[in-house]
């Protein structure tokens, strides 16, 4: 159903869909990870919006196969962003006495707001939310959001992360040492705690993070390429063939 919905989304944005391949393959494309000779266990750890993913690639010369994924397609950066909407939401409640909660609007502003400051928190030790006339009563609302609290408002999810990480090697029947390639996609993966952790779990290993929003796009581009020049080639090949038989036949 969703390769499905990616084909007809293409077809709606005027593209000649010729192939969808699955995420990780995309990634694959991207970081450009084969190296001929070389067998290589790759995961692909995916957070985004609403959705996390972890896949395990085995690719070689002669295969290249999914050996297991895990995650949960409603989990995601989302989630981290209402447990700081909560925590601020409370402070509201306890230091200024307004409880927005059932108010939608108000609550719709500071998720934005939220939402900004974890991206910010990505670079910066800590960042000040500011707002005018929330709701009714309170004027100005400026409260600083530092990444140690960030992170320990979401403590729980940070290890929830790490556990389809474990259930994807599991499946895959591989050890942590066994993974050659730690590759990032996502949005939510630029957080820093995210990183660190996948860092930590892996024994140090360095993953690889270029602009996890639009590294499948890139991957898939990358693999649309490849696929046109193959087609060019074959064309090419099967018109020589052509001139050779008609020469023949002269």
């Amino acid at each position: 159903a969703q390769r499905q919905a990616t084909k007809d989304a293409g077809f709606l944005a005027g593209l000649n869909v010729i192939k969808t391949i699955e995420e990780p393959y995309a990634v694959d494309f991207a970081y450009d990870l084969e190296e001929k000779g070389v067998a290589k266990n790759i995961l692909v750890f995916h957070l985004g919006g609403g959705t996390c993913e972890v896949s395990v690639l085995y690719i070689s010369d002669e295969e290249y196969e999914i050996l297991s994924q895990n995650g949960d397609t409603n989990f995601g950066g989302n989630d981290f962003d209402e447990r700081v909407v909560n925590h601020f939401i409370n402070i509201m409640k306890n230091k200024y006495g307004k409880d927005i909660s059932k108010d939608k609007m108000a609550v719709s502003k500071l998720r934005a707001k939220c939402e900004r400051a974890k991206r910010s928190l990505s670079s910066r030790d800590q960042v000040r939310i500011k707002s005018i006339s929330l709701t009714e009563g309170v004027e100005e609302f400026s409260e600083t959001l530092t990444r140690a609290s960030f992170e320990e408002l979401n403590k729980d999810l940070f290890e929830k992360i790490l556990g389809f990480v474990e259930r994807a090697l599991d499946d895959a029947s591989l050890k942590k040492k066994e993974i050659d390639v730690l590759a990032l996609v996502g949005g939510s993966s630029w957080i820093p705690k995210v990183q660190q952790l996948l860092t930590n779990f892996f024994g140090g290993k360095e993953p690889l993070v270029g602009d996890p929003d639009f590294v499948a796009a890139h991957g898939a581009a990358r693999c649309g390429i490849a696929l046109l020049r193959e087609a060019r080639d074959l064309a090419a090949q099967e018109n020589k063939n052509m001139e050779v038989d008609d020469l023949s036949k002269t």
